[in-house]
């Protein structure tokens, strides 16, 4: 930067200091006029201008802002814009809200609720509201005093604003059940819900967005929710008809929201025709490729958990709209050759991508969880796997994590054609990557993968028979490596499962190093490996086929049955009660069939 630039900038710097003094000076004048004309002056001043309002903040305008506003003597017309500056202040840097935090703001405006001049108190609640919205405002501040929500509630029915501001400040400070409940108690329901049909779109807009979020997993509120009538019609009615395609697609969604809810709180059926023919159908086209990123995240999420405990939901859903090829989109999203012509737009969505493919992740899994049907025609058909198993090779951890996870949950009881698919497009070249991942979460779920497709005994047979020596490799390196307890409780399952394949637990059974590492975790300090590891040895000698007698006898020469005696005599009650009680008379039944 030249010299010229630099003696410029700090000129310009000294006059924007020297001007916010100016402001900051006329709020001590001793003629209230004066004074009021400067507030008005810096309302103007701080519009649009952060840097403006930074300097004021610093000036120790605040401070001053709020004395005037809770000063008796103070006209009406001064208090007022006082409020305004504050609250177009609040409107500048997280900064600036914790400066009006720190000064102690929330009480002053809350103060300022119980003047009758009701242009004043809309004034307050506006300030409040964009004080609330904020990340850094601590919501408890609403609640510390007791009078505060029942007074809001009075204040609902004042005027459109009064109704708008509350609202919202309901919304974004319900945080827990806790405040669900207060609100609730305090009549939240009873005085929100005629806000629902006002002639003003925003009161109805955020009266939706407040009954979403007092009746999320919430099952007090939703099934009182259920019964209220709304202008003589009950309100889940209410909220189907905003699910209607003409209207604002953020009033579809929140109304489907409202509908979900009370659906998993019990307050609906799941079969009810609201549900099956208009809340699930509206959240499949919020899925849609022409809807925002935002609205196509809040809709897959909001599917995947209405219809997660249910199959035949899922079912429907599986068939609708092609529901599993515009989850394939999320993907790809966005294009190389994108529709998005907004610049900005573009790079909002380039930044938050990940959260598309988050809640495709979350629908998948929800898709598939119970239904085998399911699992092979939204996800054989639609190519879904190899976009799964490509997320696996990401450089992020996070994809990384997902991709093996969703495939992990598809392989969960699937049949065997599921199951070749997976380890087909996966590669065993890039399995046996991920069981050396140095990401945790990672190589927990690729050994919960490779848990689930090592069930059922034709399964095991026949992916061991083909994999069988690089399995028994990584779970070899694992074992002996530095890793968590639960990485290792895991895998010691995974050769539980081996061991109950009917030829696969030769691999096992030739193999004395891992026999002597099983011998190794049956008399280890931690339950959870002690029973993992006698699972294994229990499906080694189980008795229904008749080359058990020589597996037991090779595992008595080892010492295995001294091992089994310490653990049926020497258990404690705390230890017996943390393994499970299955493992005390498990290791003595053991003990039976080696010895005897």
């Amino acid at each position: 930067m030249c010299r010229l630039t630099v003696v410029l900038s700090r000129v310009t710097m000294q006059e924007v200091t020297a001007t916010s003094r100016h402001y900051v000076d006329r709020l001590f004048h001793p003629d209230p006029q004066k004074v009021l004309q400067g507030v008005i002056d810096m309302k103007n001043a701080v519009i649009g201008n952060n840097k403006q309002k930074a300097n004021l903040i610093v000036l120790g305008a605040v401070p001053r802002l709020l004395y005037l506003l809770q000063q008796g003597l103070s006209s009406s017309e001064l208090r007022t814009e006082c409020v305004v500056v504050l609250g177009s202040l609040a409107m500048g840097t997280e900064n600036n809200i914790k400066s009006l935090v720190d000064c102690h703001i929330i009480p002053a405006l809350l103060q300022g609720l119980v003047c009758p001049d009701l242009v004043f108190i809309e004034a307050c609640l506006r300030c409040l509201r964009t004080v609330f919205i904020s990340p850094v405002t601590p919501v408890q501040l609403l609640y510390t005093d007791p009078t505060v929500i029942p007074h809001l509630m009075s204040l609902l029915s004042r005027s459109p604003r009064t109704q708008d501001y509350i609202t919202q400040i309901f919304s974004h400070c319900c945080k827990s059940p806790e405040h669900q409940t207060v609100l609730f108690n305090h009549g939240a329901i009873q005085n929100i819900a005629p806000m629902l049909i006002s002639l003003s779109y925003k009161v109805r807009m955020q009266a939706l967005k407040c009954f979403s979020v007092l009746a999320y997993e919430n099952t007090q509120v939703s099934m009182t929710l259920v019964n209220v009538l709304v202008d003589g019609d009950l309100l889940s009615q209410v909220f189907v008809r905003m699910l209607q395609r003409n209207l604002p697609i953020e009033m579809q969604l929140t109304a489907a929201k409202c509908l979900t809810y009370m659906c998993r709180a019990g307050a609906i059926r799941t079969d009810d025709r609201c549900i099956v023919l208009k809340t699930l159908p509206c959240l499949v086209r919020m899925c849609s490729k022409e809807r925002l990123l935002e609205e196509r995240v809040e809709g897959a999420e909001t599917l995947a958990y209405l219809m997660e405990p249910d199959v035949e939901l899922q079912r429907i859903a599986s068939v609708t709209d092609h529901l599993v090829a515009m989850l394939a989109d999320y993907f790809k999203y966005p294009s190389s050759v994108s529709a998005i012509t907004d610049i900005k737009r573009l790079d909002h969505d380039l930044k938050h991508a990940h959260e598309l493919r988050q809640a495709a992740f979350k629908l998948y899994a929800s898709l598939g969880s119970n239904d085998e049907d399911i699992r092979k025609k939204p996800i054989l058909e639609s190519g879904v796997v190899e976009l799964l198993c490509s997320l696996t090779q990401s450089d992020s951890p996070a994809l990384r994590v997902n991709g093996i996870w969703a495939l992990m949950n598809m392989a969960f009881q699937a049949d065997q054609k599921v199951k070749g698919e997976i380890v087909r497009a996966l590669g065993t070249e890039q399995l046996f990557r991920l069981l050396s991942d140095p990401d945790t979460n990672v190589l927990m779920k690729t050994l919960g993968l490779l848990r689930n497709l090592l069930s059922t005994r034709p399964h095991i047979d026949q992916i061991m028979s083909s994999h069988g020596k690089q399995i028994m490799q990584a779970v070899t390196l694992i074992l002996e490596g530095e890793h968590s307890i639960e990485v290792k409780e895991q895998t010691l399952c995974i050769l539980a499962n081996i061991a109950d394949g009917n030829t696969a637990k030769e691999l096992i059974m030739t193999n004395d190093d891992i026999l002597q590492k099983i011998k190794y975790y049956m008399g280890h300090s931690n339950a959870k490996l002690q029973l993992a590891a006698t699972f294994c040895i229990s499906n080694l000698i189980w008795n229904e086929e008749g080359s058990c007698q020589e597996r037991q006898d090779k595992l008595r020469e080892l010492g295995f049955v001294d091992i089994l005696h310490k653990l049926t005599q020497a258990l404690d009650p705390n230890l017996c009660e943390r393994c499970d009680t299955h493992t005390h008379t498990r290791a003595r039944s053991l003990c039976y069939r080696i010895v005897y």
